[in-house]
C-alpha cells in the first residue's frame, strides 16, 4: 500500500532523523508514522489520538501496511499515550496553537528522552513559539506553505539545554528593518523570527490575509460608542497601521 502525503505532512516527515522513535499526536490515519516506517525512516513510532473513530482509521492504516511491528496505535489524550523515555522525537499538526501547548504541557515527565519537536499549528504560532522559548527549546528551522488556499507553518526546535537559552535570546532579539523600523521581539514571535528573516510570496499572501482580517473586525468596531471601546478600536488601529509598516519595510528588503 503506497502512501502519499499531503504537503504539510512531507515537510514534517522530512525533518524527522533516521532511526528516530516517532510520537505522532493527533495522527489522522497513521499517516506519518506509516509513512516514514515503510521508508525505514523510524525505528519505531507511535500513533496517538483521543477519539476512538480516528483510533480505529489509524489502525486500519497501520494493519494495511502490516507495519503493526513498527507503528503501535493508542487510544488516549495527547502524551497520555507514551512513557518517560520511549521516543525521541514527537510530531503534532493540524490543531491550533493554544491545543498543542496544552499537550505539551500537561505531562512535562513524558518528555524527557524527547530530543525533537516538529509542530504544524493552524493558528496561534506565536503561542508554540513562547512556550518553546520559556521551557528551553531551541527554535531551530520554520517553514511556511500554502495548500489547497490554507497556509501553514512548520517550526522545528530541538532541547539543547545548555544553549537553548542564548539561541532563543539571540534570534527573538530585536533586530532593525532597512527603513529605519525595528522588528521587536513581539513581532518576531509574530511573524517566526526564521520566516522573516528571508520572506517568500507565501509569508506576504499569509500576512495580507491578516491584515485583511483586522479590517473586517474594526468595520464591526464602527459603531462602538463607549469610551472603552473607542480606545480599543484605536489600539487595533494602530495595531494595523504598524503591522502594514513592517510588511512594507519586509518587502523592501526583499527586492
Amino acid at each position: 500500500m503506497n502512501i502519499k502525503l499531503s504537503k504539510r505532512l512531507q515537510w514534517i516527515a522530512d525533518w524527522v532523523p533516521e532511526g528516530s522513535k516517532l510520537a505522532d499526536i493527533g495522527s489522522d490515519h497513521a499517516l506519518l508514522p506509516s509513512y516514514l516506517a515503510k521508508q525505514g525512516i523510524i525505528s519505531y513510532g507511535v500513533a496517538g489520538e483521543v477519539n476512538q473513530g480516528p483510533y480505529e482509521a489509524a489502525r486500519r492504516q497501520v494493519l494495511g501496511s502490516r507495519l503493526e511491528n513498527i507503528v503501535q496505535v493508542r487510544l488516549g489524550d495527547g502524551l497520555a499515550v507514551l512513557e518517560p523515555n520511549e521516543v525521541d522525537c514527537i510530531s503534532i499538526a493540524g490543531m491550533g496553537g493554544s491545543l498543542i501547548v496544552s499537550i505539551l504541557s500537561a505531562q512535562p515527565e513524558k518528555l524527557e528522552g524527547v530530543k525533537r519537536l516538529i509542530l504544524q499549528p493552524n493558528v496561534g504560532e506565536d503561542i508554540v513559539r513562547r512556550w518553546l522559548r520559556k521551557e528551553g527549546w531551541a527554535l531551530l528551522k520554520e517553514h511556511i506553505l500554502e495548500e489547497d488556499g490554507k497556509i501553514y507553518e512548520v517550526l522545528l526546535a530541538e532541547r539543547q539545554f545548555e544553549s537553548a537559552e542564548t539561541h532563543n535570546a539571540r534570534l527573538y532579539e530585536s533586530r532593525p528593518l532597512l527603513c529605519g523600523k525595528m522588528l521587536s521581539e513581539e513581532w518576531l514571535l509574530q511573524f517566526g523570527p526564521l520566516l522573516s528573516q528571508a520572506p517568500t510570496d507565501v509569508f506576504f499572501e499569509k500576512w495580507k490575509r491578516e491584515v485583511a482580517k483586522r479590517e473586517r473586525v474594526l468595520r464591526t468596531m464602527e459603531q462602538a460608542e463607549s469610551e472603552e471601546a473607542k480606545q480599543r478600536r484605536e489600539v487595533f488601529v494602530q495595531n494595523k497601521a504598524e503591522l502594514e509598516a513592517i510588511i512594507e519595510c519586509l518587502r523592501k528588503g526583499q527586492q
